[in-house]
């Protein structure tokens, strides 16, 4: 099934602009600018007016139960990647949804489920991809774009596309196993931080629910949820 695809000029958040007209049909809204655009938490999205992709997607996915919702995550977060991947390589999933470029942050992913009983009423999946913006202004700490990486400009129409088509196949296949193996310093010990300061250790696995286990230089296993422990880069 194809996804229906509204473009629009304009809106604070493509996620705001489902969650108010999005319905019972599946679709896509992409916009060319966002004046709210954020990532998790407080975080803001930098995007150039038509440079980039700014998209959402509404999703009724009434097979994935709400103790199964990661799997939303890590469907599009790995169809994004592999879409990625076709045009510069070196792609990576920084746990537990950004898209990275060796250590540079080219995309983010931002989810939000409503839930009814066990299941999924429905879920919107924002998305910004950094495509043809020559210079980043903000103080984000390391952003990175298509263009910066291949000196050309990239169809965003035909990214967006595969993107999409990618997505659909995936949301019905296992893929923990490919997610896994995209994990941003998936092998050996790195450094990270938590409430109790910084400490070096490796990923052992990303649980079914999305919580990340670590192992440090000691052998102690550490669980995190979202925005318990942060990278250090």
């Amino acid at each position: 099934m194809e996804w229906k695809i509204v473009h629009i000029d304009e809106t604070d958040s493509t996620n705001r602009w489902l969650r108010e007209h999005g319905g019972d049909e599946e679709q896509v809204v992409v916009a060319d600018y966002q004046t709210a655009g954020r990532g998790c938490g407080t975080n803001r999205w930098e995007s150039e007016r038509g440079q980039n992709l700014l998209f959402s997607i509404l999703l009724h996915p009434r097979d994935v139960t709400a103790t199964r919702q990661f799997h939303i995550s890590m469907a599009v977060s790995v169809a994004i990647s592999e879409s990625l991947e076709q045009l510069i390589g070196d792609v990576s999933i920084k746990w537990p949804n950004d898209i990275y470029w060796r250590n540079g942050k080219i995309g983010g992913i931002l989810i939000e489920h409503t839930l009814q009983g066990s299941a999924i009423r429905d879920s919107i999946v924002g998305v910004g991809l950094n495509v043809n913006q020559e210079r980043f202004v903000s103080d984000a700490p390391n952003p990175v774009s298509l263009w910066q990486i291949t000196e050309q400009p990239t169809d965003r129409e035909s990214l967006l596309s595969d993107i999409l088509v990618r997505f659909r196949r995936l949301l019905c296949e296992d893929v923990r196993s490919r997610y896994l193996q995209r994990l941003y310093r998936r092998r050996g010990f790195h450094p990270y931080t938590d409430a109790g300061g910084v400490f070096m250790a490796r990923i052992a696995d990303v649980r079914d629910d999305g919580r990340l286990l670590l192992v440090d230089e000691g052998g102690l296993e550490r669980s995190y949820a979202f925005k318990e422990v942060q990278f250090v880069i």
